[in-house]
Order: structure tokens, then C-alpha cells, then sequence
């Protein structure tokens, strides 16, 4: 398997991790965050999303060893 598809695995899982473990330790609280994103803007919505995939963007650049 390419180095970069091992990468690409270990990255999905890693975000699955995640976000699995924020719904497991605080079900509350991403309850309200859904409700609370349902009422915000899709434009304020866009823009949060594309900050917070540019920032992990840059992480996974800088912090990851070359594959």
C-alpha cells in the first residue's frame, strides 16, 4: 500500500476517534452544538468550516514526516 494512502487511513481514523469520543464523553453538549449550528448562517457556517479545515490542513503539513 502507497505511503499516502496509509496516511489518508490513519487521518480518517484519527477523526473518527474524535468525534466519536466527544458524542461518547459529552452527549449534552453536542446535542446544543448541533442546535446551536442549525441556527447559525450557511455563510458564518462556510466560513468556520473552511477555517477549521485550513488549520488542520496545516497541521497535518507541518507536524507530519514526509510519507
Amino acid at each position: 500500500m502507497p505511503g499516502w494512502v496509509t496516511g489518508l487511513v490513519i487521518a480518517v481514523g484519527g477523526a473518527m476517534l474524535l468525534e466519536g469520543a466527544a458524542y461518547a464523553l459529552f452527549p449534552g453538549g453536542m446535542k446544543r452544538a448541533m442546535r446551536e449550528m442549525m441556527d447559525m448562517p450557511e455563510g458564518q457556517l462556510r466560513i468556520v468550516g473552511l477555517a477549521v479545515a485550513t488549520i488542520g490542513l496545516a497541521l497535518v503539513y507541518f507536524l507530519l514526516p514526509r510519507l
